[in-house]
């Protein structure tokens, strides 16, 4: 089993910055793809940004040049740096987790909660 705990969710003006960081504990040595996922009222879960183990990145094109997605393989940590956000950034943003290469699992976390408002 994996856990994720993410947090630094917030209130932010547009055109502000937040970071999103989403820890992980248990069978980490398993993971091999971690991601950041957001949902917004009403609607579906939709990816924003990946990282594989050995950094490849890949990120929705609606936060390319905005979102980086890091990730610290010694502190099980995978971190969101959101700039330049907008309203339609508004959203419950979800770490994802997925272990077990050839068997795959997914892990989600809880959320944590972004809104972008003047």
């Amino acid at each position: 089993q994996v856990q994720l705990v993410e947090s630094g969710g917030g209130f932010v003006q547009p055109g502000g910055s937040l970071r999103l960081s989403c820890v992980a504990s248990g069978r980490t040595s398993s993971i091999y793809n971690m991601a950041w996922y957001r949902q917004g009222p009403g609607n579906l879960r939709d990816l924003v940004a990946t990282i594989t183990s050995g950094g490849t990145t890949n990120y929705a094109d609606s936060v390319k040049g905005r979102f980086t997605i890091s990730r610290d393989n010694t502190e099980n940590t995978v971190s969101l740096q959101m700039n330049s956000l907008k309203p339609e950034d508004t959203a419950v943003y979800v770490c994802n987790a997925l272990a077990d290469r050839g068997n795959t699992k997914s892990y989600w976390g809880q959320g944590t909660r972004v809104t972008v408002s003047s």
